[in-house]
């Protein structure tokens, strides 16, 4: 009896932590893709960074992270260039004052669950561009734009998609007139406002400003996080969320509604209190259900996404208008967060969305692939 060889696992390198205020976060969805993954068909290659973008690889990097024994874990390195897709662990030579690089694993694939700065954004999808490694998520730009509240807003606005109004003011302006920066958030928006660092996710940063003491602290607190300050009207509104799974044929998840245990979806709200609901499918009619997985589909196109996206709509209880308020490139990611939920409640278990998600990566990566990277003359017919 022949027996048939059995293909050989993909090594996925799933990347965590990361430099970021939503660090945290990131190893909470780490956990949960390590826990869920179909192990028959992957094996998973753990890669941490620390707060202070230090990587590290063999061992248990998810550990050494939760716990802070990080003096025992070697620190690690991804080559940025094509030829050898491996991961390297950095090795004090022996009787020398210099490190060695020993390669740990090559690598067929990488899944960032990076969440934030520094991940989110398009740094490290630059840094896997160039070590021609396929990745799951949107490519340098998508994230990038995705991450930039501002861009973003621009987009959207060009593409005709209604966001709430909006100002932009940087830290140094803030720094240097406060007065006058004060005056015209009130002259332009008035309050109620949310004050919110135009780089950063998970709520981080954010504050909802009802008076003038309120929304200096808001500017001051959000200058913490970034250079660029985003200060929005402050709606009365329902916050709906979609799920979008893809690449260039994405489609639409089941509707979800936030109900917030504090004012409003803080970071408080989100992870640590456990109070907030999660209502899914969202109570919404059937019309605004349908438009919402219409626009979703649409934005996720505007800025060119892939793999993934969770689309955060605000529904205003009074009109009833709806405004597109973000896309998140990659989403929370442990099994009760509100992106897998979704897909599950419309017919995707946690499991089969990561398996989707590295071959979406690995199809992407394939079709990109396909592109000259050198001028060619045409033949002539």
């Amino acid at each position: 009896m022949v027996e048939l060889a059995m293909p050989k696992a993909l090594r996925v390198g799933l990347i965590f932590g990361g430099r970021s205020g939503e660090h945290e976060v990131s190893l909470l969805s780490a956990q949960g893709v390590m826990n869920a993954i179909d192990t028959t068909k992957y094996q998973v290659v753990p890669i941490g960074i620390t707060k202070e973008g230090r990587w590290l690889a063999a061992g248990d990097p998810l550990k050494a992270l939760s716990s802070g024994a990080l003096a025992e874990s070697n620190p690690a390195l991804l080559l940025a260039e094509p030829s050898d897709r491996g991961l390297m662990r950095l090795e004090e030579m022996e009787k020398e004052q210099a490190l060695s690089a020993v390669q740990v694993s090559q690598l067929d694939v990488i899944f960032p669950i990076l969440h934030g700065p520094y991940g989110e954004d398009g740094t490290v999808q630059g840094l896997l561009e160039l070590a021609g490694i396929a990745y799951v998520g949107a490519g340098v730009a998508a994230s990038a734009v995705g991450m930039d509240k501002v861009l973003f807003k621009n987009i959207m606005e060009a593409h005709g998609v209604p966001v709430v109004p909006y100002l932009v003011i940087l830290r140094k302006t803030w720094e240097r007139e406060p007065d006058e920066v004060l005056a015209r958030v009130e002259a332009e928006l008035g309050y109620d406002c949310f004050v919110k660092p135009a780089n950063l996710g998970s709520s981080v940063g954010i504050s909802k400003a009802h008076d003038r003491a309120e929304l200096r602290a808001a500017l001051d607190d959000a200058a913490r996080y970034d250079r660029k300050i985003l200060v929005e009207v402050a709606v009365d509104a329902r916050e709906i969320e979609v799920s979008v799974l893809g690449n260039d044929e994405p489609i639409a998840s089941v509707p979800g509604e936030v109900v917030p245990s504090n004012e409003f979806y803080d970071y408080a709200a989100k992870y640590l209190d456990g109070e907030s609901d999660l209502l899914i499918p969202a109570p919404i009619p059937n019309q605004t259900a349908e438009m919402m997985a219409k626009v979703s589909v649409e934005a996720y196109r505007a800025i060119d996404c892939a793999g993934m996206a969770r689309v955060d709509f605000l529904l205003d209880r009074k009109t009833g208008r709806v405004y597109l308020n973000e896309v998140n490139t990659l989403p929370g990611f442990t099994p009760i967060s509100m992106y897998p939920k979704l897909w599950e409640a419309s017919g995707i278990s946690y499991p089969e969305l990561i398996d989707r998600l590295i071959q979406l990566a690995l199809e992407r990566h394939a079709d990109k692939g396909r592109s000259l990277t050198e001028y060619q003359v045409p033949e002539r017919k």
